[in-house]
């Protein structure tokens, strides 16, 4: 990826290279759908249920291979890995096959955690608030949903989604604050400032509201996240491992829990 400087630098000529560069995703030869898009960020409708299920489960399952990515190259794990393709050489006598096999179990078993880590979270929220967006997060003037959709070839497809959930602040009299949920953005449209529009959408909302805060959570592997958050102006306030899936399975992925907030 270029620096901020490189882009800067960047001539007329390197900007129309790099946009032939971005294809279309669905059409090889012409640049990328983004480029030309208009996005339309409104309030969910029924019939968009399907659509926001594909766009939810493909933008959390992507996160698959780089956590995994992520857990292998901790010090611990690949102190771990040296220990099942080496120890077990030297134990078996050395056995090839066995320090393979060994070796090859326990990435396998990371790959497994990382990936249950992120289904196990994409089966939970289908079956809990997401089973019914209507009545969950429309019938309650403090929460909404919303759906970013553009025209793809003369027809409507949804990109991305964002939520908003009003809750009680405890220690502020009375206030409330809100939290932003399904923030997804569809890999066709990543870079076009769809996300920026989805957060603004969601901040905008918990201002009419009169929020008090607005709060978030977002795992360590999500940096382009992170650093999206970090320029709307979001502060970290806690660090923490706390998720639907075991202890031992989170521990396996060494992924975290950032907790954001911004005051409002």
């Amino acid at each position: 990826m270029l620096s901020p400087v490189a882009w800067s630098g960047l001539t007329g000529n390197d900007w129309t290279r790099l946009r032939s560069l971005h294809r279309d995703p669905v059409r090889g030869d012409q640049p990328g759908l983004w480029l030309r898009m208009h996005f339309v960020i409104r309030r969910y409708q029924p019939s968009d249920r399907e659509a926001v299920e594909t766009v939810f489960r493909e933008g959390i399952m992507e996160h698959i291979n780089p956590a995994f990515m992520y857990a292998m190259t901790r010090p611990l794990h690949i102190a771990v890995s040296l220990f099942f393709y080496i120890g077990m050489y030297v134990m078996s006598g050395q056995s090839m096959v066995l320090s393979l096999v060994s070796g090859g179990a326990w990435i396998g078993l990371v790959y497994f955690c990382c990936f249950e880590f992120y289904a196990g979270y994409v089966r939970a929220k289908l079956n809990t608030d997401m089973l019914d967006i209507p009545g969950y997060y429309l019938s309650n003037p403090d929460n909404c949903f919303w759906v970013a959709e553009a025209e793809i070839h003369g027809r409507p497809q949804v990109l991305g989604m964002v939520a908003v959930e009003g809750k009680s602040d405890p220690g502020g009299k009375g206030k409330k604050y809100g939290e932003l949920y399904r923030m997804i953005v569809s890999s066709t449209c990543r870079r076009s400032g769809l996300g920026l529009q989805l957060a603004k959408t969601a901040e905008d909302f918990c201002r009419e509201r009169r929020f008090s805060k607005f709060k978030l959570s977002t795992s360590s592997t999500q940096k382009a996240a992170m650093a999206m958050y970090f320029r709307l102006g979001f502060k970290l306030i806690l660090v923490h491992m706390k998720s639907q899936s075991p202890k031992w399975m989170i521990w396996m992925t060494r992924a975290t829990v950032l907790t954001m907030e911004k005051n409002i």
